[in-house]
């Protein structure tokens, strides 16, 4: 494949596949799973994804050695991702013809926040925005109208905007006293 048109020409065809299971009743529920570990010494996060590994860490100013992004860095990019990803879907669903895609997502994040004087300063990521820079030779309004449905079927994006229910839970294996 030698351009974003030849991709969006397979996408469209995997889209329409995934529909088509939805309708006929044979899409199947899938069981997402994450987990962390610390590493001694370092402080690094690594996250094991099915089969893969992303290294997370602090830069000096935290204790960390600088061997990966922060949390809140990768959360950026994901959010980034996923909107990135679903410009693709729809685009190749809409028959919208893309060039290319590029999304950059930023926020505020104070160190300060909830020292005194700052007590209503969010302590997490905040203020964040998305700039969606898309080439295309369809027409302005099309694009447009691409971003609204993006901004609807986006999981990442919509995850962020509209309140979740998040759980946990503790399970202690150290002396019970």
């Amino acid at each position: 494949m030698s351009s974003l048109r030849e991709y969006l020409i397979q996408k469209r065809a995997a889209v329409r596949a995934k529909k088509s299971a939805v309708s006929d009743g044979t899409a199947t529920v899938h069981h997402q799973r994450a987990e962390v570990t610390v590493e001694g010494r370092s402080g690094v996060r690594r996250i094991r994804i099915r089969d893969f590994q992303v290294v997370l860490d602090s830069g000096p100013d935290f204790a960390g050695y600088h061997l990966g992004p922060s949390s809140q860095e990768l959360f950026l990019g994901t959010v980034g991702s996923c909107l990135a990803h679903t410009f693709l879907i729809h685009a190749a669903d809409l028959e919208i013809p893309l060039d290319g895609v590029r999304v950059e997502v930023t926020a505020v994040q104070d160190p300060r926040a909830g020292s005194p004087g700052f007590e209503q300063v969010p302590f997490y990521p905040h203020d964040i925005a998305y700039v969606a820079h898309i080439s295309s030779p369809a027409p302005l309004a099309d694009v447009e109208r691409l971003r609204a449905v993006v901004e609807a079927a986006c999981p990442i994006f919509n995850l962020v905007k509209d309140p979740q229910r998040v759980s946990g839970r503790l399970v202690h294996t150290g002396p019970t006293n």
